[in-house]
């Protein structure tokens, strides 16, 4: 089972070098005993990096889930069970897709809000990301009006808190259609929440900043119709 060090709390997520063990070695990946590198999911990219060990170095260029071990898939010699290596995360394409994804949170939350539409897709990348939202039409003054919102919204400093919340619990205070929690499995209980303070409260898995305040504001926002009632919202983030 690999430790994933981004998951407990917000500073976990900023994490950037960190050290291991080699528990598994494979034809084209390793696994570690704990890691930093965030695994491709929930419409966020891996992280990419190296590992160095012993004046050995290795390019980490894909990261993948599996069941309850983290493969690193690996470019030139892969260090042997039982090595102790240390991880070193790219933290300029991470840090991207941190701000990336917590911009994402706070779109979905004012368009639940105030169109009452849930996010239904959603891919992020470091330059710019979509979200699709579904039953929604939106014109060009909507458009408008939620840079305007989101901007307001990052301008007000907010901490966005990790933490662990019983499903029953979370159930009782938040719209189930904003959370997906009439999505999940029944045998999820557990699950892993994404508090923007004062805003928005929905489980996810990803990476995310500590504060709206290191989210720039939003640079382009397009609209793109994928079929009856769902429109794809395009965004990227100033620089």
């Amino acid at each position: 089972m690999t430790i994933l060090l981004y998951m407990d709390n917000i500073e976990g997520n900023y994490v950037k070098e960190f050290d291991a063990v080699v528990i598994k070695n494979k034809k084209d990946y390793v696994c570690l005993d704990q890691t930093a590198f965030y695994p491709l999911g929930g419409g966020q990219p891996s992280d990419t990096g190296y590992l160095e060990w012993h004046g050995n170095k290795s390019i980490v260029k894909e990261v993948i889930k599996k069941a309850n071990s983290v493969k690193h898939v690996i470019e030139g010699e892969k260090p042997g069970i039982g090595t102790k290596v240390h991880g070193v995360i790219d933290w300029e394409k991470r840090y991207g897709h941190m701000k990336m994804h917590s911009a994402q949170h706070i779109l979905s939350g004012i368009i639940f809000n105030d169109y009452n539409a849930r996010t239904v897709g959603n891919q992020i990348h470091a330059e710019y990301s979509r979200v699709d939202f579904h039953p929604v039409k939106f014109s060009d003054e909507d458009l408008d009006k939620i840079t305007t919102k989101f901007n307001d919204i990052i301008a007000k400093n907010l901490p966005i808190k990790i933490y662990e919340e019983e499903r029953e619990s979370l159930e009782k205070r938040v719209y189930q259609q904003r959370a997906h929690i009439d999505l999940l499995p029944k045998f999820v209980t557990k699950l892993r929440i994404i508090e923007i303070e004062g805003f928005d409260i929905c489980p996810c898995a990803g990476t995310h900043v500590r504060n709206t305040s290191e989210i720039p504001k939003i640079d382009k926002l397009k609209r793109d119709t994928k079929g009856k009632d769902k429109d794809r919202i395009i965004y990227s983030l100033k620089k």
